[in-house]
């Protein structure tokens, strides 16, 4: 799929998901979306980026960092329809690795423990939805179809499905039914 297809598909995806753009045309959606402005230029950061011209992959995410306020590693791979809603604070690390149809609030972090090499980011499966706030850290796998709660802490795997939330997070539930955990006495 070539480049303005994408943005395209991204545009149709922000005006099914927000609904306080429902009545907007293509052209003010592409202008007033910061989420849409920080993915075309990680496109185009990451292209540079697997060129090996890391400088100018770094400076081009910086300056979109400077005017999005989205701060995406140029080495982060993104999947398709990928929409962060408001974005302000967003921060995805350089071996973050996220899959389609993913739905991302303002501040959230893709982040590292500072104790991982190689490896150091979230693998973030598809249809995920990560609310505002959320932190998710470490070489860990988000399963398709999880939903973050709001300023959860993730430090763990979250199998596909289930809706985590809490300071560290926990699941709650699976295939949407509440989930109780069985104690051991």
């Amino acid at each position: 799929m070539n480049f303005w297809a994408e943005i395209k598909e991204l545009v149709g995806v922000v005006k099914e998901k927000d609904p306080s753009v429902k009545k907007c045309c293509f052209v003010a959606i592409l202008i007033n979306t910061p989420g849409i402005h920080a993915i075309a230029i990680h496109k185009f950061a990451h292209f540079l980026y697997k060129k090996e011209r890391f400088f100018l992959a770094r400076f081009i995410s910086q300056i979109s960092r400077f005017i999005t306020g989205i701060e995406i590693h140029p080495g982060a791979t993104i999947g398709r329809r990928f929409f962060i809603d408001h974005g302000m604070g967003v921060v995805i690390g350089e071996t973050a690795q996220i899959g389609d149809d993913v739905m991302m609030y303002h501040q959230v972090t893709l982040g590292g423990t500072g104790k991982e090499c190689g490896k150091r980011h979230p693998t973030v499966g598809n249809g995920v939805t990560i609310a505002a706030g959320a932190k998710i850290l470490g070489a860990i796998t988000i399963g398709d179809g999880a939903k973050i709660g709001a300023n959860s802490v993730v430090l763990k795997n979250v199998p596909r499905n289930a809706t985590v939330v809490g300071i560290p997070a926990r699941v709650v539930r699976v295939n949407g039914n509440k989930y109780e955990p069985e104690f051991m006495i």
